[in-house]
């Protein structure tokens, strides 16, 4: 994704509005606000979100509602019966450097759909063309894009068109992911992974918050491939494939110390994605 601020709050990158069963709620800094709702510390980095966000409240489709549900309880059973082993689970996935600054999306969507098909090599012309990249870089959330019903999130979308039957779907965060959010992200890794699939995240880093390997201290929106956990449980990390590795600084200038793959904290990723969101 692009580096910049202007580029990054150019684009229709998403919303931070948490996804419910029946309608959307507001933005989750003014839904912590009403009479008598639980409040907790801020993340790192959460006002910055809060004051700089761009779009409303997001809508699961009824479809999509059901199958996260059904995801959800699949993914509950999945990770209780996790046994706390040594050494991480991966899916498989193989790393794309991306080609260009703003095409992170696209290369994240051939390297999380390579988890699954085990295919490498794909165009990321051809995903940037099905995502609908602009130079500002992928939606989270906003873009129809040509497949058959779409839902507004093109990277979902986008994932079920090249792997039917997958079934993935969005799961939005609030600027401050709650301790219910990190365990969910949890669940949803271990189920992905045990059964061949990666995890496309979507990534808002800001000054003073905490940043994926590698990453300086500014606001970058960034899509990375999630493709396994430790299977050590209390551990509580993951592996993720980064787009920006490999590329050279001369079309990312901050790319030369960014891994192609990293190990990080299960609950720092999910706050890293709060505002945000992943598809699973």
């Amino acid at each position: 994704m692009p580096p910049t601020r202007f580029l990054a709050r150019a684009a229709v990158l998403g919303s931070a509005a948490l996804l419910t069963a029946a309608t959307a709620l507001p933005t989750a800094s003014a839904a912590s606000l009403k009479a008598g709702a639980p409040t907790a510390d801020p993340a790192p980095g959460a006002s910055y979100k809060a004051a700089h966000d761009t779009l409303g409240p997001q809508r699961l489709t009824p479809v999509q509602r059901r199958i996260s549900a059904a995801k959800q309880a699949a993914a509950e059973w999945t990770f209780t019966g996790a046994r706390a082993l040594a050494g991480y689970k991966l899916s498989g996935a193989l790393h794309q450097s991306q080609r260009t600054s703003y095409w992170c999306g696209p290369a994240a969507l051939v390297i999380t759909q390579s988890a699954h098909d085990e295919v490498g090599g794909r165009s990321q012309q051809d995903a940037a063309n099905l995502l609908r990249t602009t130079t500002s870089g992928t939606a989270w959330y906003g873009i129809d894009i040509n497949v058959p019903n779409p839902t507004g999130y093109p990277m979902a979308d986008a994932l079920n068109y090249r792997l039917p039957g997958a079934g993935y779907v969005p799961k939005a965060l609030p600027y401050t992911p709650t301790a219910a959010d990190k365990t969910a992200f949890r669940q949803h890794i271990t189920h992905n992974t045990d059964n061949d699939y990666a995890i496309a995240g979507n990534a808002w880093e800001v000054p003073g918050g905490p940043h994926l390997v590698g990453h300086p201290n500014i606001e970058i929106f960034h899509w990375v491939a999630i493709d396994g956990y430790n299977t050590d449980t209390g551990a509580g990390e993951v592996d993720y494939l980064d787009p920006v590795g490999g590329v050279s600084t001369s079309v990312i200038s901050w790319a030369g110390p960014v891994p192609r793959s990293a190990h990080i904290s299960s609950d720092t990723l999910t706050t890293i994605m709060g505002g945000r969101g992943y598809v699973w």
